[in-house]
């Protein structure tokens, strides 16, 4: 029952809650004293831990407390407010208040002054309109729900806390039996006296439970075992739903009207902290919520009262029709499934809607029907890229050179090329797989049955047969003539081993993505292959220079020798040509005697005087003698101005 000092309630001194109010007051400040810091200690642990150790389970576990204890700090706040306006109504409350502001005449103030003492005067009335309880429930609730946003992380891996977890939850637990002392003696608390008591109870429950589940979390924390730092993340959603509810009633209350001289109620309620209850009863605060407001009994409802009686019965059908809709399996159109009748494989389902036994008498293990994967044997974990742009950078991924090292690169030893050492080298290489599991029903049993895991499995069998195959081979035939059948070679060893295995695996195709030296000797490398290149191309340049030096020896012999060839063909060709002219002559003059060496006497002397302009004298010419011309060279018809180039032998005297 609330009390309206207007409406002639002014005689409170009687009541228990009103004699009680200073004592409550100082419990309650001295209470959420010490609960906000101790609140302060855990944010500020949480947050230096989380900058060093992000990954550890501590942060997420400090916050979720500080944020429970933030939560009773919000209610024992709230009950204060109303503690102190009993005080105020009783007149044994005296707040502090200095005067120490001078009024200044308006007059002597400027327009900028005045229009801050303006806007100052709106901000505080708006301030005193809206209540300070409420801005700090507000502030409370939003300081609790941004805390544990910041360490809401469900993928942290599981680890070993050490020794101080158990101080930790030793310390936690030391609190939660302070806390439970504390609700006890609210429990206690006669409802006349303090009606704020049972609802501050169940605040604090909240903040129990919550370190009592942090201490179970530290306890039971290894590296194997992920539940306690999932259960230590999920433990903020109680204290994150109180707060939530807390914010939502701070702002509806700016909608209710605010009496100063009507007595206050709790404003830090919360009905999911009144649930925290044995038995449970969700909805008894709503049936005492509708009597008390609207004057609705549901307990006098016929249709409440007779679905009451008829709701375990229902529930019990309903239970059981589910139960036995267990039986009944779809599976999708990428996807089979093997069904197990009492734990024995029975029959292999395709795609579609299949009825069996109900669970757990008959169950239905999902297996891949076609899809296709591809595995790289570096066994290394996908790395998430967004998607590139069509006009932008090539992605990191498609960087193939070899002075980079890459995600899915494994080092590889391979045999020396050294011609009379026994050594080895180390190339990386990108190697992958692109399998499925087997269409057949058999191919199903034997991945499900057979393999536990088949990544690992295949990424095992390439690994062994790449040993063994790489062994042999040198990085040149790598690099060169090797690699064009390198996954064929591969992909046909691996299935062998797998088909031996029995493990129901079909390897589609092997690609060969890299095969190159370690990143940090590719420099090197790249030096031996030009020093290399270089002495090749040395050795055929002095190649090339003498065999054209040879080529060019060999022209200038066979052009001295065909010379030589001619020259002597010419020589023995005149000499027989002489040979034969000798015989002609020589028959010649046994023939005609004189007459044939007068006839080539005049020949030769004719040759040799062709060209000359000779006048001919005979000692054998007198004066008595008349001049004689030889006619032989005159034929018709003569040119009489033609020179005389011949002088004929036998010519008259």
């Amino acid at each position: 029952m609330q009390i309206d000092l207007e409406a002639g309630g002014a005689d409170v001194e009687g009541l228990p809650r009103f004699q009680q109010a200073a004592f409550h007051a100082r419990r309650l400040k001295r209470m959420a004293s010490g609960l906000a810091g101790l609140a302060a200690i855990a944010l500020a642990l949480g947050f230096f831990v989380g900058v060093f150790a992000p990954q550890s389970v501590w942060p997420a576990l400090l916050v979720n407390q500080a944020a429970a204890l933030l939560v009773v700090v919000a209610g024992l706040q709230s009950a204060w407010w109303v503690s102190r306006w009993r005080q105020q109504a009783l007149g044994t409350y005296q707040p502090a208040t200095v005067e120490t502001a001078v009024s200044t005449p308006a007059e002597n103030l400027g327009w900028y002054e005045r229009l801050l003492e303006r806007i100052s005067h709106r901000w505080f009335s708006l301030l005193a309109q809206i209540g300070a309880p409420i801005l700090w429930l507000a502030g409370w609730a939003l300081l609790t729900l941004l805390s544990i946003e910041q360490v809401w992380n469900l993928s942290l891996p599981g680890a070993a806390v050490g020794l101080s977890a158990s101080v930790g939850a030793a310390l936690s637990l030391l609190l939660a039996f302070g806390l439970l002392v504390f609700e006890r003696q609210l429990a206690q608390e006669n409802p006349a006296e303090w009606p704020e008591a049972g609802q501050l109870g169940q605040l604090i429950r909240v903040a129990i439970i919550c370190l009592v589940l942090s201490a179970l979390c530290l306890l039971f924390s290894s590296e194997a075992s992920v539940w306690p730092v999932r259960l230590a993340v999920l433990i903020g959603l109680l204290p994150g739903l109180v707060a939530a509810e807390f914010l939502l009633r701070a702002v509806l209350s700016l909608f209710s009207p605010r009496r100063e001289q009507l007595e206050p109620r709790l404003l830090a309620q919360s009905f999911v902290a009144d649930t925290l209850r044995w038995p449970p009863q969700p909805l008894l605060a709503l049936q005492h919520e509708l009597h008390n407001r609207f004057g609705i009994d549901l307990r006098q409802i016929w249709a409440f009262s007779y679905m009451r009686r008829a709701f375990l019965p229902v529930l019990l059908v309903v239970l059981a029709v589910g139960w036995l809709l267990s039986g009944i399996h779809e599976i999708p159109l990428q996807g089979r499934g093997i069904y197990e009748r009492f734990g024995k494989p029975v029959e292999v389902f395709g795609p579609g809607l299949h009825a069996g036994l109900p669970w757990p008498l008959g169950r239905v293990l999902s297996v891949e029907n076609g899809v296709v994967h591809e595995l790289a044997t570096s066994g290394e974990a996908p790395v998430a890229t967004l998607p590139e742009p069509a006009e932008g950078p090539a992605p990191l991924i498609a960087n193939r050179l070899w002075d980079a090292s890459h995600v899915n690169d494994k080092s590889q030893v391979i045999a020396s090329s050294r011609a009379d050492k026994q050594s080895f080298q180390i190339i990386n290489m990108d190697v992958r797989f692109v399998y499925r599991i087997g269409l057949t029903d058999q191919a199903a049993l034997a991945a499900t049955y057979n393999s536990a895991d088949v990544p690992s499995l295949i990424r095992s069998t390439a690994s062994r047969i790449l040993v063994h195959d790489f062994a042999s081979r040198t990085l040149d035939g790598l690099l060169g003539e090797d690699r064009q059948g390198l996954a064929e070679e591969i992909g046909r060893a691996v299935q062998a081993d797998l088909q031996k295995l029995d493990s129901g695996v079909e390897i589609l195709a092997t690609v060969v993505e890299a095969i190159h030296p370690p990143a940090g000797a590719a420099n090197a490398y790249h030096g031996v292959q030009a020093a290399q290149i270089g002495a090749q191309a040395l050795i055929a340049r002095e190649r090339g220079a003498a065999s054209e030096q040879t080529n060019q020896a060999q022209l200038l012999a066979s052009i001295a020798r065909d010379q030589a060839v001619a020259i002597a063909h010419e020589i023995s060709a005149t000499a027989q040509a002489a040979d034969r002219r000798f015989a002609a002559e020589q028959k010649a003059y046994a023939v005609a005697g004189q007459a044939f060496v007068l006839e080539q006497y005049f020949s030769q002397l004719t040759f040799g005087l062709a060209n000359a302009r000779l006048l001919v004298l005979d000692h054998r010419l007198g004066a008595n003698g008349a001049p004689t011309i030889d006619l032989r060279t005159f034929t018709l018809p003569a040119d009489p101005a033609a020179p005389r180039n011949t002088v004929q032998p036998g010519a008259a005297q």
